[in-house]
């Protein structure tokens, strides 16, 4: 018979089932990073609305999710997902998982990867990748270097025992992303700078034109897929999606936060910049009632965070092997950096770029931009049934 001590210590992992399971698997993150200064508690409003119904990912994909415990306490956490549109665009049999926190103890690890291997197995797929929260078009990746900053808007924080536990576990690198940081004194080349004066009677950067808002987001979107489609394990953003992204932009950003550059009348580029809203919330504890709103919406609207993120950064797919490419890339982020230095941001991070996007990259180096953080997205070949 086992002692008190000996129950206390036991690991056991139970699903995700009520909305009292899900807001232990929502406050999972807070014991974990407690004595971590570079963590900023997610927003637990917006955490919930994520994972709800609501959600128009969910149209797609099925998912599920599931809690370490050690006697009473929580430990650890995962989801799985399976992502339908991604089966009919690459035919690979592969499933994901995310929104991984947990101790620093490989057995967690272990036993939060096998419930969700193991029900992707169940549905028929032969490999698991992540993590993303819950798309690749959301959080993705882990945190494998840049663990002293900060995490930005929309982008994820780990601890440094995260990688090597997942390698204990048989997984191993499939793709690293890349943040870059632009600092408001970053100049670029002469010659960037001239091949874009160049182009200046065929190309016009313009703000997003708010009487046209649902018109100005399919632009949005239409560039973004079609400049994206190419990229390692794209999907592309549903209609519902971009219009839910498109209501929350137009709550967060004035108009000339968002860039459209034209080649002859025609949109062929376009950036999105935001406001660091984790900068802006670091102090709320993840909470908004009773006054972390207004604190928030002050910070917002008033004190201007001094860091902001470019999460959007498109050039359609026939420029990018042209000179027009990286003059486009260019102008849009030029474009941005007027209104974001008036609202007094000092640092704007351009993330996520593929570590493979060479050229990309090239383009931001060539204006200043430095690769500060880094981050891993993982994948496992799962055992066939019966295997």
């Amino acid at each position: 018979m086992s002692s008190p001590l000996q129950r206390s210590r036991a690991l056991r992992v139970t699903p995700v089932e009520d909305r009292r399971d899900l807001r232990r698997f929502l406050g999972v993150p807070h014991t974990i990073y407690r004595d971590d200064p570079a963590w900023i508690p997610p927003l637990l409003l917006e955490r919930r609305e994520h994972l709800s119904r609501r959600n128009p990912y969910f149209e797609h994909a099925d998912w599920r999710a599931w809690i370490a415990w050690r006697g009473t306490r929580p430990v650890g956490r995962i989801t799985a997902q399976i992502d339908r549109l991604h089966l009919e665009r690459h035919r690979d049999a592969t499933g994901f998982f995310g929104m991984i926190e947990a101790e620093d103890r490989a057995e967690t690890f272990r036993a939060l990867t096998d419930a969700a291997e193991t029900w992707l197995a169940a549905q028929g797929m032969r490999r698991v990748r992540g993590p993303f929260s819950l798309s690749i078009n959301d959080e993705s990746g882990l945190l494998v270097a840049g663990f002293d900053t900060p995490p930005m808007v929309m982008m994820g924080h780990a601890r440094p025992y995260y990688g090597p536990h997942l390698e204990t576990g048989g997984y191993r690198k499939a793709m690293d992303l890349l943040a870059y940081r632009l600092t408001a004194e970053a100049q670029p080349p002469p010659a960037l700078r001239a091949l874009a004066e160049r182009l200046d009677a065929r190309v016009r950067v313009r703000p997003l034109r708010r009487r046209d808002f649902h018109r100005e987001v399919a632009i949005l979107r239409d560039i973004f897929n079609d400049a994206w489609s190419e990229n390692w394990g794209f999907i592309p953003f549903t209609e519902a999606e971009f219009e839910e992204l498109g209501r929350n932009l137009r709550m967060l950003l004035d108009d000339d936060f968002i860039q459209i550059a034209e080649v002859d009348g025609e949109p062929a580029a376009m950036a999105v910049a935001l406001p660091n809203l984790n900068e802006a919330a670091h102090d709320l504890r993840g909470r908004l009632f009773p006054l972390g709103w207004l604190k928030l919406l002050w910070r917002l609207k008033v004190r201007f965070p001094s860091s902001g993120r470019v999460p959007l950064l498109g050039v359609r797919k026939r420029y990018q092997n042209t000179l027009l490419g990286p003059a486009l890339a260019y102008m849009v982020i030029d474009a941005l950096s007027g209104p974001v230095r008036r609202r007094g941001i000092r640092m704007m991070e351009l993330s996520w770029i593929l570590e493979t996007n060479k050229r990309m990259r090239a383009i931001l180096e060539d204006m200043g931009a430095e690769a500060y953080k880094r981050y891993r997205v993982y994948e496992k070949t799962l055992a066939a049934d019966g295997d």
